[in-house]
């Protein structure tokens, strides 16, 4: 798959010629991505986002760290932080900018270590796709949870995208197929996951965890915290 969207963050840090960043999807037409987005200094970032840094501890594993803005917001606040990028362009960006411990790599493929907090923003979660590879993740991430470590992320319902009709049949609506397009080239149609708080809260007892919503917004944006249900763990 055409590293799209590592390009278009290697462009914007080395300065070099940019081209808009779209993002094309199969719900409307196609839409900008400011790729200055991924730089955003902690000023800039939504209370979402505040919030869970503020609420990582511990050994921190950023998954789908991107240009690395978080991991440098908590490396300065004295974390051991990793951060794990399945683009080799933005990992090498994530390097040139400071950020110490760098791991290309697929998260589903990533077992080398445990971690107290397990960090996926800017709804990094979509990364699973569907809600059956959702539930792949979450048994996987049981292998790089240390004892009473967590997972972070962010998602949204966007249910309001299908103007109260919603499909009756099909794939779970929250599970959107998009494409990369920027300087005259595309990316593969990919998927990508928003899931609605109630889908989530069922999955995640299912698959032995506890469910904290830290924060929602008014545009039906959330902030959880899983844990690891011991109760129900087998031994």
């Amino acid at each position: 798959m055409k590293d799209i969207l590592g390009q278009a963050i290697h462009d914007h840090y080395y300065k070099k010629p940019e081209h808009k960043l779209w993002i094309n999807n199969q719900y409307g037409p196609p839409e900008e991505m400011p790729v200055e987005a991924y730089f955003r200094e902690e000023d800039d970032m939504p209370d979402i986002e505040w919030l869970a840094l503020n609420e990582c501890r511990g050994d921190i594993l950023d998954i789908g760290a991107g240009a690395g803005g978080h991991v440098l917001l908590l490396q300065e606040r004295g974390f051991d932080v990793t951060a794990l990028e399945i683009s080799n362009l933005a990992s090498e960006v994530m390097k040139a900018r400071g950020v110490q411990q760098v791991i290309t790599a697929d998260i589903f493929e990533y077992q080398e270590k445990q971690y107290d907090t397990l960090l996926l923003l800017m709804n990094g979660i979509g990364l699973t796709g569907t809600l059956l590879k959702l539930k792949t993740f979450l048994q996987h991430a049981k292998q790089l949870l240390k004892p009473g470590g967590q997972l972070l992320f962010d998602s949204s319902d966007i249910a309001y995208l299908y103007e109260g009709k919603l499909p009756g049949n099909g794939p779970y609506y929250g599970e959107i197929q998009y494409q990369y397009q920027y300087n005259q080239q595309k990316s593969d149609w990919f998927p990508w996951l928003y899931i609605d708080e109630q889908t989530l809260t069922g999955i995640a007892g299912e698959m032995g965890y506890d469910m904290e919503v830290l924060l929602e917004d008014e545009f039906k944006q959330y902030l959880v915290r899983l844990t690891l249900n011991l109760t129900v763990q087998k031994p």
